[in-house]
């Protein structure tokens, strides 16, 4: 096998985080992005009516990837705004959405300075694209941008991966076949008294092998829904997916659903 390129989370003073790296993105992307998960995106976006209550016009969604979501709302009639800080992902959600002729704002821009105040009504940060930055106030200035974006009334979803799901059912190690022949091997391990969780991947394909590492913050339901509230939110939900189940032992996924006073 040829030899492997790695990204490292250990920053030191001066030098640029994982998140910032568009080798990063690049590599990972036939590993985070199978077919199965633009399948599921569509069926997400279905419940996102459901999960707030109330019908939307202008959606913000935040740190959109290659557009999973963002595509889908967009069928649905919706003003959508797109941003995410990786030209990679965006060049690829632009072909998509020109592909079908659908008009969306594809922005190029970091989450802790992208606002728009008062411009949504909806703003959605799904498949954990949050927790990256190594200090709490970065993401409660992300949360800030997403307030002050909101309408008066507006609704923020996010989705992340709780640690109260990571602790009940947290493997040191996993080696994942996909469907083309690729392996994905990961060993993880938990760091700063719970605070976050850090990876390392092995991306084996076509006798190619990439090391990547990264980590983010874990928040449990109740840290994620106190930053809600300290941001200015009220009428915080947690669901355990974006179907709507309970957060609980059976949760699969830590959602939040917050609105904006009106």
């Amino acid at each position: 096998m040829n030899s492997a390129t790695t990204e490292n989370a250990d920053q030191t003073p001066g030098e640029a985080a994982w998140f910032e790296n568009e080798t990063f993105w690049e590599a990972t992307y036939p590993f985070m992005f199978m077919e199965e998960r633009f399948t599921t995106a569509e069926a997400e976006v279905a419940e996102l009516a459901k999960l707030t209550g109330t019908p939307f016009r202008k959606v913000l969604d935040l740190g959109c990837g290659p557009g999973r979501h963002s595509i889908p709302l967009a069928r649905q009639g919706a003003q959508v705004t797109a941003v995410d800080r990786s030209p990679f992902f965006l060049d690829k959600a632009r072909s998509w959405a020109e592909s079908e002729k659908l008009a969306i704002e594809w922005v190029q821009d970091d989450m802790r300075f992208f606002v728009r105040p008062g411009e949504f009504d909806l703003v959605i940060n799904l498949f954990t694209s949050f927790g990256y930055f190594r200090d709490v106030e970065e993401d409660l200035t992300v949360l800030r941008n997403v307030f002050r974006s909101l309408a008066p009334g507006g609704f923020f979803v996010i989705d992340v991966m709780g640690k109260e799901i990571v602790a009940r059912s947290f493997t040191p190690s996993a080696v994942d076949k996909q469907p083309d022949g690729s392996v994905l091997v990961q060993t993880r391990e938990i760091t700063d008294g719970w605070y976050r969780i850090r990876s390392r991947w092995l991306l084996i394909r076509d006798r190619n092998v990439t090391e990547v590492h990264f980590d983010n913050a874990l928040y449990s339901g109740r840290e994620l829904a106190d930053l809600l509230k300290k941001t200015g939110f009220e009428m915080v939900k947690l669901f355990g997916s974006l179907q709507g189940i309970p957060y609980d032992l059976k949760a699969q996924r830590l959602v939040a659903v917050a609105m904006k006073p009106a």
